[in-house]
């Protein structure tokens, strides 16, 4: 698991910057639009990589790539207006990951992974489920209608938690044993 840093070097903005792709292209690797009481859910990989990006790089350089990626996806595909709230979002969420990981102690055995995909995708059901409600309530919805649509908009967010768990779960070895290499330069000429 990355240890944090506190400045910036090439290499830390070349992986921030790759993250932020990754996740950006998470969303349209799988995009499958919902019918929805609110917004307009659709199925995505793009939390995955916000979390694969938090284990991998630390809270701030995986937040700042998981933000990015996200809420560009957002500017790009429509959903300007949400945007904001979609990057919001995101940094709750990978604090939410870097606690976890804290809690676990950086041990990253596949248990614990699992643990904290799951962890990640629970917060983003609540958080998704407050915004939905909060946004309701916004336009004139009395309480109790409001919980009950931003309840009915919950299924694409619940699927995206379950490919949260599996993707990150099964991509986190691979992927930490290709940065370990990347940052060793194993195999890299440093002439």
């Amino acid at each position: 698991m990355s240890k944090e840093k506190n400045s910036f070097e090439v290499r830390d903005i070349v992986l921030t910057g790759l993250f932020a792709a990754l996740t950006f292209l998470g969303v349209f690797v799988l995009h499958f639009q919902l019918p929805a009481a609110v917004g307009g859910p659709f199925i995505h990989f793009g939390n995955a990589f916000l979390v694969l990006s938090v284990l991998l790089l630390g809270g701030v350089k995986g937040g700042i790539a998981g933000a990015v990626g996200l809420g560009l996806s957002d500017l790009v595909d429509g959903y300007a207006s949400t945007s904001p709230v979609t990057v919001i979002l995101a940094v709750i969420v990978a604090a939410v990951v870097a606690g976890a990981l804290r809690l676990f102690k950086h041990n990253d055995t596949v248990l614990n992974i699992f643990f904290i995909a799951v962890i990640a995708g629970a917060s983003k059901i609540v958080l998704e489920f407050i915004h939905g409600a909060i946004t309701l309530l916004v336009t004139g919805s009395a309480f109790g209608p409001a919980v009950i649509g931003s309840f009915t908009s919950l299924p694409a967010t619940a699927i995206n938690a379950v490919s949260t768990v599996i993707i990150v779960t099964v991509l986190y070895i691979p992927l930490k044993k290709g940065l370990d290499i990347f940052n060793s330069n194993k195999g890299v000429s440093k002439a």
